[in-house]
């Protein structure tokens, strides 16, 4: 869609405590690694209110629900948000 230039892809899920969001980011991880991507950059360890992965073409986000409902990435990042501005020729 053309949204961003950060990434290919974002994902977000939810998980249903804080141990549940870091064994989904432990996993998310190592399916990184036996894919052979480098490592992603990883936040949020070892809190896991919100795991933010950083693979390079794809952001993951992970969050416990009330975490997930307060930050709603869904409306700042859905369809009806506005493309990002494209720079003006100089």
């Amino acid at each position: 869609m053309d949204r961003t230039s950060l990434a290919d892809v974002m994902i977000v899920a939810t998980g249903r405590s804080s141990t549940h969001v870091g064994a989904i980011a432990e996993r998310v991880v190592k399916a990184c690694r036996d894919a052979g991507f480098k490592p992603p950059r990883i936040e949020g360890q070892p809190v896991n209110d919100w795991v933010l992965i950083d693979a390079g073409d794809a952001i993951i986000h992970i969050f416990r629900p009330d975490i997930r409902q307060f930050y709603n990435l869904e409306k700042i990042w859905g369809p009806d948000r506005p493309a990002e501005p494209r720079a003006l020729p100089h």
